[in-house]
C-alpha cells in the first residue's frame, strides 16, 4: 500500500496540464522522478493514466472474450455487467480529461485527423472486409456512417474534441451534456448513422473528464478508498448477479433508445441517470486501485489504442472459426482461461513491435496532406531551433 499522502505511488509530482495527444487515446505527461525516460514530445509520461488506460483495455478485450461464454453462466454474465459499467466510462473520462487543452488550432486538427479519423477510415473498412472473408457474409457492406463492432469509439471521440471549445464555453457544462443524453435516450429517430445514441449518451463522461481538475484524481488515490471499493464491487457484482434475470446489460452500451430496449419512453432518463451514478462510482473505485508507480504494464498504456483497433480482429476472428463452441470453454475453468487469454491478447498487441508495423494507419503523420502553418515555429521554438541547418565552423 502506498502512503495516502502520496496518491501516485512515491511521487510527490502533482498531475501536470493537459496535453493534446496524437493518437486518439490521451497520452499524459508528467515530471515524475519514477520515469526519466522522455516522452517523444520532450516530455514525460504519467504512470498512473498509463496503467489505468492499460488495464481499461483489458477489461474491454476480456469483456469481448466473454459475451460469447456469458449466456450460460449467471456470474459470468452479472460480472460482464459490471465490468461494461465502469470500463468505457472511465476510458471517455481519461480522454475528456487530456483533451481540456484542445482548441481549433491547426497543430491540434490535424493530430485529430491523423490520429482518429485516418483510423476510423482504415478501420471502418477493414472490418466489414474481414468479415466478408473470414466470417463467410459476402453481404456486408462498407460504409463510412454505419460504425461496426469498436469504430463507434473512433467517431465519439473525433466529435466530442470538436465540441471541447463549446463545453468550456456555457457556465453548466455537465448538467448539460446529461440532459443531451437524457434526450438522445427517448429518441429512437436517430437511427444507426454514426452511431450517435452512443456519442450523445457517453457525452457526459466526456464532459465530466473537461470539468476534472488534478485534485479530483489525487482524492481518489486515498487509502481508505481504495479499500472501500472492495465492498462497493463485492455489492455491485452480488447486485448484478440479482438483476441478471430482469435487468438487461445492453443499458450499460448506451447504442439504444428506451423505446428499442422494450421499456417506456420514460424509462430512458431514469436509466441515464441511474447508470450514470453507477459507473461514476465503479470508475472512482477503479482509478482507487490503479497503481500509481511505474510498473511492467506502465508503457503498455501508450498502446491502448493499438490494443483497442487490432482486438476485434482476433476476437471476432476466434468467433467466426467457433473457438468458443467447446463445451470445455463453457465450464467455469474454460471462462478463466478465456479470460487470461485475452488479457494475454491484448497486452501483445499494446506491446512495441505492434506499434511500430501498424502504427502507418493508427498514428500516420501524413505530412504530405497539410499545409505548413507558418505560426507553428513561433509556437514551439524548441522545435524550430532543432530545424534550423547548424552553422559551419571554421577551423
Amino acid at each position: 500500500m502506498t502512503n495516502s499522502q502520496r496518491p501516485y505511488g512515491n511521487s510527490r509530482t502533482p498531475l501536470p496540464p493537459a496535453q493534446s495527444p496524437a493518437d486518439g487515446v490521451p497520452s499524459p505527461r508528467t515530471n515524475s522522478k519514477e520515469d526519466d525516460r522522455p516522452a517523444p514530445s520532450g516530455r514525460q509520461r504519467d504512470a498512473f493514466f498509463d496503467n489505468a488506460k492499460y488495464l481499461a483495455i483489458v477489461l474491454v478485450a476480456v469483456g469481448h472474450a466473454w459475451e460469447p461464454l456469458k449466456g450460460d453462466s449467471r456470474v459470468l454474465e452479472a460480472a460482464y455487467s459490471v465490468v461494461y459499467a465502469f470500463h468505457m466510462p472511465a476510458f471517455i473520462i481519461i480522454s475528456g480529461y487530456f483533451s481540456r487543452s484542445f482548441d481549433m488550432r491547426s497543430d491540434r486538427l490535424r493530430r485529430l485527423i491523423t490520429g482518429v479519423v485516418v483510423p476510423y477510415i482504415v478501420f471502418e473498412t477493414a472490418y466489414p472486409l474481414f468479415k466478408r472473408f473470414a466470417g463467410g457474409d459476402p453481404q456486408q457492406e462498407i460504409s463510412l456512417l454505419d460504425p461496426w463492432y469498436l469504430t463507434w469509439f473512433l467517431v465519439a471521440l473525433f466529435v466530442w474534441r470538436l465540441t471541447t471549445p463549446i463545453w468550456k464555453l456555457v457556465r453548466h457544462p455537465l448538467p448539460l451534456a446529461l440532459g443531451i443524453a437524457m434526450l438522445a435516450s427517448v429518441s429512437p429517430e436517430i437511427g444507426n448513422d454514426l452511431d450517435l445514441q452512443r456519442v450523445l449518451q457517453f457525452l457526459p463522461y466526456f464532459v465530466l473528464g473537461l470539468c476534472l481538475r488534478p485534485e479530483h484524481f489525487r482524492l481518489v488515490r486515498r487509502r481508505w478508498l481504495r479499500i472501500a471499493a472492495v465492498p462497493v464491487f463485492a455489492t455491485a457484482l452480488v447486485a448484478s448477479w440479482l438483476a441478471v434475470p430482469r435487468l438487461s446489460a445492453a443499458w450499460f452500451y448506451h447504442r439504444d433508445s428506451a423505446q428499442e430496449l422494450g421499456g417506456p419512453w420514460w424509462a430512458g432518463p431514469v436509466m441515464v441517470l441511474a447508470t450514470f451514478g453507477c459507473s461514476l462510482l465503479l470508475t472512482a473505485c477503479f482509478f482507487a486501485w490503479v497503481p500509481g508507480r511505474r510498473t511492467w504494464f506502465t508503457a503498455l498504456g501508450a498502446g491502448t489504442l493499438y490494443g483497442y483497433l487490432l482486438h476485434g480482429f482476433v476476437v471476432k476472428g476466434g468467433d467466426y472459426q467457433g473457438w468458443f463452441e467447446p463445451a470445455a470453454l463453457h465450464t467455469p475453468l474454460g471462462a478463466v482461461v478465456v479470460t487470461v487469454l485475452a488479457a494475454v491478447m491484448v497486452t501483445a498487441l499494446c506491446s512495441g513491435p505492434v506499434q511500430r508495423v501498424f502504427r502507418c494507419v493508427v498514428e500516420p503523420r501524413m505530412e504530405w496532406a497539410f499545409r505548413r502553418d507558418a505560426a507553428e515555429p513561433a509556437r514551439e521554438p524548441g522545435r524550430a531551433e532543432a530545424r534550423r541547418p547548424r552553422e559551419k565552423v571554421n577551423a
